[in-house]
């Protein structure tokens, strides 16, 4: 499975993100917090890349962390994390999903545990959402 995180994967849209914080389902693992919403879908056509099944953001508020220098950083672990692990979930969705990723701590946190705090809410989401893997 292709690991990359393409300009298409990248949550943009500001309608979708006005609707993913008024409407979205949130799941907490302290220091990150996932908030998710099903995209409607027009068409149940197959995923190909202009159309994957996930628009995915990261965001880390200057109220938590003062200096950008940091504020970047953590976000790009973050995206980091998540293109390796995507997996988890891209291989048994059935539809579409908005996904927005807020680090809620003022603590510095390394790449071992990012990745273990991503692991565990893609694992959760999946329950959640029953996405079971096709074979």
């Amino acid at each position: 499975m292709e690991e990359g995180f393409n300009k298409q994967e990248k949550l943009k849209s500001k309608i979708l993100i006005d609707t993913l914080f008024a409407e979205g389902v949130s799941i907490k693992n302290y220091p990150l917090r996932l908030v998710y919403i099903p995209i409607p879908s027009r068409n149940a056509k197959t995923v190909s890349v202009k159309n994957p099944y996930f628009k995915t953001g990261f965001s880390v508020p200057k109220k938590f962390i003062k200096t950008a220098v940091q504020r970047n950083r953590i976000k790009r672990l973050m995206r980091e994390s998540f293109r390796k692990n995507k997996y988890i979930v891209i291989t048994g969705a059935k539809q579409q999903y908005a996904l927005m990723f807020i680090y809620l701590s003022r603590e510095d946190i390394s790449q071992i545990k990012m990745e273990q705090l991503m692991v565990n809410l893609l694992e959760r989401l999946k329950q959640k959402e029953k996405i079971s893997v096709l074979n």
